[in-house]
């Protein structure tokens, strides 16, 4: 299994509320999408899937470029005999989840190339950390993604004392990994529950219950930064975060590297040319396959690799935890 237990870094939450100040109103009554000029920038609300009247709501939504049949074609093995979470994982859960964060530009930032690109990378991530396909697997080992939904064998309850202040465990709750992109421990899931408005830290096991919510967590993670100073993944592969001298010399850039650096830090990344790194490559590799759009936009070694990137967050020898 490819779910790994995860570091202690406590995730910083993210506002999902826009706050706007409206001059112009213009409203297009033959459509769904609503449009009005904001501070002289165009602003829109498309109903359910972009709703909250933002810049990105103006561009295409998920919905326009990736289909029921092509979340089929990566996650072809889910709901195999085989597989642990079958029945549990579908597209109008992904979708519905993607929405949340579509304002705030996951899936609508760019055009449409890299609108594709941000979902094949994000899916790469995911399948990746929840498949249960190796060797010889029918279909091939990446055709297994999201064959789990949680850790099948904890080692531990992953609670952290030293949160008792802030994010204490609740009496009875374990804190292993759960959802798209696996969180672990007791201070992640406080934060992710108070980012969704969703009572995690008593109830851990809603991630399990619920695919909306596993994929919302997982899309949270994505776009929220560890701390304010560094980008969120979201950021480092659309381009919105810029290197700092220390990042050139720390050999991070923009790209799906850093992605796997910020969620995963030197657990994964400065280690050179390793097998747990390669295979997330793989999966989002793959994936652009199955999307139409070409490997050699993911870019050379340097941008699809953190084998060489130092980590944002070095993790503290005690710790022994990998996410």
């Amino acid at each position: 299994m490819r779910m790994k237990m995860a570091g202690k870094g406590i995730v910083a939450i993210v506002g999902l509320v826009l706050v706007m100040v409206a001059s112009v109103v213009e409203c297009d009554g033959d459509t769904v999408t609503k449009v009005k000029m904001v501070r002289g920038k165009k602003m829109c609300d498309k109903g359910w899937e972009c709703k909250g009247w933002s810049i990105y709501c103006c561009n295409q939504t998920i919905t326009d470029f990736f289909q029921t049949y092509q979340f089929e074609n990566l996650f072809s093995k889910r709901n195999s005999p085989v597989a642990h979470a079958v029945g549990f994982w579908d597209y109008q859960s992904f979708i519905t989840a993607a929405a949340l964060f579509e304002p705030l530009g996951f899936g609508t930032t760019g055009g449409k190339h890299m609108q594709m690109m941000e979902i094949a990378a994000f899916l790469g991530h995911v399948g990746a950390k929840t498949s249960c396909g190796y060797g010889v697997a029918t279909g091939g080992p990446l055709a297994w993604g999201l064959c789990y939904n949680r850790e099948m064998s904890p080692s531990q309850t992953y609670c952290d004392d030293s949160y008792k202040y802030t994010y204490p465990c609740s009496p009875g709750a374990e804190y292993y990994g759960r959802g798209a992109l696996p969180i672990y421990w007791n201070f992640n899931y406080g934060a992710a529950g108070e980012a969704l408005k969703v009572d995690l830290l008593n109830h851990p096991e809603y991630i399990e219950q619920n695919a909306t919510l596993a994929f919302q967590a997982a899309i949270w993670r994505w776009i929220t930064p560890i701390r304010k100073s560094q980008p969120s993944s979201h950021d480092a592969f659309v381009g919105n975060w810029k290197p700092t001298k220390n990042d050139t010399l720390a050999k991070r850039v923009p790209g799906f590297g850093t992605t796997m650096n910020i969620l995963y830090g030197d657990f994964l990344c400065g280690k050179g040319d390793v097998d747990a790194m390669n295979t997330i490559i793989s999966h989002y590799l793959y994936y652009l396959d199955l999307m139409g759009l070409s490997r050699e936009d993911a870019g050379p070694s340097e941008v699809l690799s953190c084998g060489e990137q130092a980590a944002f967050n070095p993790t503290p020898s005690s710790n022994t935890a990998s996410s």
